[in-house]
């Protein structure tokens, strides 16, 4: 069953399903089910039977399940920083391509970045994001006091910000942490820079 932020047993915060819903479909569009199975054999046994169960895109789940389902993805797949970012980029286009197609915004990357903190909210149930312009192609996000973070959870927010750009108009797209919490940081830092789509 999906367990919310108020609930103890998740003191981590929780993630939308949605999140969940990407990773399983992108294993999917792999490997089929057979791939999915050897990504739910590494996982421990409660974890598997919510996720062998029916995942609701907008119900909270504990970051838990989300951060042990993307580290035996990774095994499964035998990829590092590469595979956390191909996990984000599949969840921007997901969701930027069906329900939330509202935030993006034709060939302006910054009007898309500017709903920083409504875009976190649509995946973290804990913490703020702040968005700061500093040019035509660069911005910089921070995330502060979110109870869910993880060093691969900030790769895969490298991958969907870097796809959402895209998606946007952007190229030649590369987005960095210099700061991170998984690191000992005091917030999780996305600096986003590309080359501007014409007009911007």
């Amino acid at each position: 069953m999906p367990t919310r932020s108020s609930n103890p047993t998740a003191p981590r915060g929780c993630v939308k399903g949605v999140v969940l819903q990407s990773r399983l479909a992108l294993l999917r569009s792999r490997g089929g089910e057979a791939l999915v199975l050897g990504v739910l054999a590494r996982l421990d046994p409660e974890v598997r039977q919510v996720l062998t169960g029916i995942v609701l895109p907008v119900a909270w789940y504990s970051f838990d399940i989300n951060a042990q389902l993307d580290r035996a993805i990774a095994l499964e797949l035998g990829g590092g920083e590469m595979t956390y970012r191909q996990l984000g980029a599949q969840s921007a286009i997901d969701s930027l391509g069906a329900a939330h197609r509202n935030l993006v915004r034709s060939n302006d990357p910054h009007g898309l970045l500017k709903h920083a903190a409504q875009i976190h909210n649509l995946y973290y149930d804990t913490g703020y994001r702040t968005y700061e312009w500093v040019g035509a192609g660069k911005a910089i996000l921070r995330t502060f006091d979110c109870a869910s973070h993880s060093r691969e959870d900030c790769l895969t927010n490298l991958g969907w910000h870097e796809k959402a750009i895209e998606l946007c108009g952007g190229t030649s797209v590369r987005v960095r942490d210099p700061r991170c919490r998984a690191r000992g940081d005091a917030c999780c830092e996305y600096a986003c820079e590309w080359l501007p789509p014409r007009g911007e």
